[in-house]
């Protein structure tokens, strides 16, 4: 009897393993699909000779996360890749904003579009190496982060206080008008912001987009040299190396509870899994509180809650094989690993306000990944492996191009829909499609297929909107892993601090549980979970 089972082998589910193991407590992991890794997989389907990942590509949250780096996944094989520049916008007039891991570099590139502006990116940079280290402890612990909260609002403080706040709080059109005078700053905040489902002009977008452009400027976008999977398989290794194990092929269909704890699970095929200390779910909410746990072990406004709790978009994906490096127009966006593609800060909104209405976008934002550039074992020399995803509303009521998408993501609306991010590309680099040597198709329903945690296509684990982050997520009065369940843990993107790869959701699980001491009673129940239920019936 394992003292705790993890729902789910994805990068969350393998750091609360990873951790708890380090405790001494024996650990199963279950996993649904074949293999380990959720939305950190890559694999050869588009050429043999090519390698793409399947989901995520860049983590620039892995880089700075301390509960990764405490892992030291490095001695289990994992190696990390940054691309010459971090990330380009390029514009369809030729022109590009840069972010480099070189300040000087990309203060450069914003001068070129209105001199002065470098030295505002300066001075956002300046405000990321006071508040830096403070905000990613208080982002990556447990909420409320208060150790991290004082040295926070102590830094903010020094930092400019209430105006410094009402800086971080900012949608990113405004935080990108007060701040530079031309396009090319404004275009790196807010294409940062548009990485989650925010709007240009949602509060928050603009700490949010200031964030994640600092954390490229501090860290770059790394990839996994070999692939995505490399993530996984360093995680696993370690792992198993500490007595854990991971079973593929298991799908968890019940969270037994007894005498008001969870006592283990039940897989699909009718499997008793028991654990004796404790379960760590690495699963969507949706899924946890209206499918694995019967709603009599649940209290009623939490259920009532889980109506109101709001999904990121849907997202549509492309990969391909090319047989060149893409035609960038604009000669710098050929040095970066991640490439923006809309035409300004008006095109984002546009794209924003068409996802609101339920339309399918007619010149969607596209993040565009150079896999090749970013990590030479990709693809053979002088091809590129490349990638591009868009996001898609979850109920489709019009096409803005008018060409019949109805959101039924068959084989029409797939073609129809990667020739129209194929064409965004071609309007920034011209010849684009030519190079294609293969492509893959990746639509909402493949994604939740590929992965159930990504319902629809979503990948945030639930809306980045200030309205379901802290305290709020996933429902109000929560934001810490305990369940209303004891025993029982919520481990996935779905908890605070939210989606990315970094690990937190499940390390805070895991130092939840380990915190928990095992309840009188608690065997038995354990034990007549081990008899078969022959009757089909919940106990």
């Amino acid at each position: 009897m394992p003292d705790a089972v993890v729902i789910g082998a994805g990068p969350n589910g393998l750091v609360a393993a990873n951790v708890l193991a380090d405790a001494g407590w024996s650990v199963d992991v279950l996993e649904e699909q074949p293999e380990p890794g959720g939305a950190v997989r890559h694999d050869h389907g588009v050429d043999p000779a090519f390698v793409n990942d399947l989901f995520s590509s860049f983590y620039p949250l892995a880089a700075a996360s301390p509960v990764l780096d405490a892992l030291r996944l490095e001695d289990h094989g994992l190696r990390w890749s940054n691309a010459p520049s971090v990330l380009a916008h390029p514009l369809t007039d030729g022109s590009c904003a840069l972010l480099d891991r070189d300040l000087d570099t990309t203060a450069r590139s914003l001068d070129a579009f209105a001199p002065g502006d470098g030295d505002a990116w300066r001075r956002l940079h300046d405000v990321w190496l006071r508040l830096g280290p403070d905000l990613l402890d208080a982002l990556f612990t447990p909420f409320p982060p208060v150790r991290a909260s004082a040295r926070l609002a102590w830094r903010l403080r020094a930092a400019g206080g209430l105006r410094m706040a009402r800086t971080l709080v900012l949608p990113v059109r405004r935080l990108g008008e007060e701040e530079f005078r031309g396009q090319g700053g404004r275009l790196l905040l807010a294409g940062n912001a548009l990485h989650a489902d925010l709007a240009p002009e949602s509060a928050g977008s603009g700490g949010f987009g200031w964030l994640m452009a600092m954390l490229g400027q501090t860290y770059g976008f790394p990839v996994p040299v070999g692939g995505s999977g490399a993530l996984t398989q360093a995680l696993a290794r370690r792992l198993r190396a500490r007595g854990g194990q991971v079973r593929c092929g298991q799908r968890v269909e019940e969270v037994v509870v007894r005498g008001g704890r969870a006592v283990g699970v039940r897989t699909a095929a009718g499997d008793a899994v028991p654990a004796r200390r404790a379960v760590l779910a690495d699963v969507s909410v949706p899924a946890l509180y209206g499918s694995l746990v019967a709603p009599e072990h649940l209290p009623s406004q939490l259920l009532e809650d889980l109506r109101r709790f709001q999904w990121d978009f849907a997202t549509f994906k492309v990969d391909w094989a090319l047989d060149g490096p893409v035609p960038w127009r604009a000669e710098q966006a050929s040095r970066a690993g991640t490439v923006h593609l809309a035409d300004g800060v008006d095109e984002l909104t546009r794209f924003a306000a068409q996802l609101a209405m339920r339309q399918v976008p007619d010149r969607p934002f596209l993040l565009f990944g150079q896999m090749t550039t970013a990590d030479a074992t990709r693809s053979p020399q002088g091809t590129e492996s490349a990638w591009a995803y868009t996001h898609v509303p979850h109920e489709i009521g019009a096409d803005a191009a008018d060409e019949g998408i109805t959101g039924d993501w068959d084989t029409k609306d797939q073609e129809l829909m990667a020739d129209r991010v194929e064409q965004q590309v071609e309007r920034f680099a011209p010849g684009f499609r030519a190079l294609i040597r293969g492509r893959r198709i990746l639509a909402p329903p493949t994604l939740q297929a590929l992965d159930a945690n990504l319902s629809g296509g979503a990948i945030n684990g639930g809306t980045t909107a200030l309205h379901q982050q802290l305290v709020f997520r996933p429902v109000p009065g929560t934001g810490r892993p305990e369940t209303s369940v004891p025993g029982l843990f919520l481990a996935s993107s779905g908890a605070h601090p939210g989606g990315g790869v970094h690990g937190a959701p499940g390390a805070n699980a895991a130092r939840a549980a380990l915190h928990r001491q095992r309840p009188p009673g608690l065997a038995r129940a354990q034990r007549l979970l081990t008899r078969r239920d022959r009757t089909g019936s919940r106990r």
